[in-house]
C-alpha cells in the first residue's frame, strides 16, 4: 500500500511496500517524459499494477492497452498523473478523473494526510504524518516540485 499526496505545488509519496506482512523500501513515484509532455506519475496499491499503469501511460495511454489487472476486484492500483498545471488519476477504467480540489491524498493514510493538509500542512508534511500513524506507510518520502515541470 502507499500514500500519495498533492498540495497544489508538490506531489509526495512514501517509500514503503507491504507484502505478506513484510515491509520493503521502494519508490512509487517517477518523472516520465513522453513525446508530447512530461508528468510525475505515482501510484497506490500493488507495486506490480502501479508499474504496469506507468508503462501504459508512458506508451500513450491507449484504452485498448489498459492493464488486465485493473479489472480485478482486489488487485487494482490507482495511477496519479501530475502536471505543472493540473492533476488527474485513473482507477479501474482508463478514464482520467480530474482533481478539482485544492489538495488531495490517495491510498493508505489518506485520512491522516487530508486532515494534516486541512490544517495547513504541505504534501511532504502530510506524508510524514501518514508515515507516523498508518502501518502501511513509511520508509521515507519521495518528493517532486511540479513547478519544475515544463509545460507543453
Amino acid at each position: 500500500m502507499s500514500i500519495v499526496v498533492w498540495d497544489g505545488k508538490t506531489i509526495a509519496a512514501d517509500r514503503q511496500a507491504t507484502c505478506a506482512g513484510m515491509r520493503s523500501e521502494t519508490t512509487k513515484i517517477c518523472k516520465i517524459r513522453r513525446k508530447d509532455e512530461t508528468a510525475i506519475l505515482a501510484w497506490t496499491g500493488g507495486q506490480h499494477a502501479g508499474l504496469l499503469l506507468a508503462k501504459w501511460w508512458e506508451a500513450g495511454a491507449a484504452d485498448e492497452f489498459w492493464p488486465d489487472c485493473q479489472h480485478h476486484e482486489n488487485r487494482w492500483s490507482r495511477l496519479i498523473v501530475a502536471r505543472k498545471d493540473y492533476v488527474e488519476f485513473y482507477e479501474q477504467e482508463p478514464i482520467a478523473l480530474p482533481v478539482t480540489a485544492l489538495f488531495m491524498a490517495w491510498g493508505s493514510g489518506r485520512d491522516y494526510a487530508m486532515g494534516a493538509m486541512a490544517m495547513g500542512a504541505s504534501a511532504t508534511e502530510a506524508v510524514e504524518i501518514a508515515n507516523r500513524f498508518d502501518i502501511d506507510c513509511g520508509l521515507g518520502i519521495d518528493i517532486f516540485d511540479l513547478g519544475e515541470l515544463d509545460v507543453r
